[in-house]
């Protein structure tokens, strides 16, 4: 296969597209949501509300977080799954700043914008495909709104279960709104302290599960990662 061809495969599926934008909740940790809103929501969703308060006050420490990720990748349309691996860096403020290592190189700069592609002359690149762009904006949105403390912004998209303790956590997000689910069957995340795991099964079967490690809060970005936020 190809480098370009497995790039396509890593990056340019629904899943591949979807995976940096959902670090914004998981691998940052939830902001604390205020006790009146989920109050206010308790009566709209089931799956333990008051966990999941729990869990994003527990997790609602670090500014920012950077981590190392292993994704796998399970295709309908491939025999053998795809495996990356990788760092990122998040912002609650800014974004999500992607790195792969292997199986090639590559960085990615995941904002409400949208995604960016930064070349290996630092040059940035807009990412190909327009409709998944819109698809990560959108999503990225909701859960910057849910990171400012809107607890209205998850509920309004998915359904939410939630098991363990705020030490020791699992939820499970099934899409309530069509345009969702159209594309996204669920979502299944595991943690303690950071996002530990994340499971993306999409419509169609395929499966992305990420698995994350060396998860550490950090308070400001470099120089050099404010410059691919596009912050002076």
């Amino acid at each position: 296969m190809g480098t370009m061809n497995l790039r396509s495969r890593v990056t340019g599926t629904a899943a591949g597209l979807v995976l940096g934008t959902l670090t914004l909740a998981g691998v940052s940790g939830l902001t604390a949501w205020p006790t009146v809103a989920v109050a206010a929501e308790a009566t709209q969703a089931a799956g333990n509300p008051a966990l999941v308060s729990q869990i994003a006050s527990h997790l609602a420490q670090a500014k920012g977080v950077r981590a190392q990720f292993t994704q796998t990748q399970t295709l309908a349309a491939m025999k053998q799954p795809l495996v990356s691996t990788g760092s990122l860096l998040f912002f609650r403020e800014r974004g999500v700043i992607w790195q792969i290592d292997t199986p090639y190189k590559a960085t990615y700069v995941i904002t409400d914008a949208g995604v960016t592609e930064v070349n290996a002359n630092g040059q940035r690149v807009t990412a190909r495909s327009a409709q998944g762009t819109r698809g990560v904006a959108q999503v990225s949105k909701m859960m910057r709104a849910m990171l400012g403390g809107d607890l209205s912004a998850l509920y309004s998209q998915f359904d939410v279960q939630a098991e363990g303790s705020a030490a020791q956590w699992r939820m499970q997000l099934t899409p309530n709104q069509p345009q969702i689910a159209q594309s996204i069957k669920g979502l299944q995340m595991n943690g303690g302290d950071y996002l530990q795991s994340l499971r993306i099964t999409l419509a169609n079967g395929d499966v992305t599960k990420l698995e994350f490690a060396k998860s550490a809060a950090v308070s400001e970005p470099t120089p050099a990662e404010r410059s691919l936020f596009g912050v002076p």
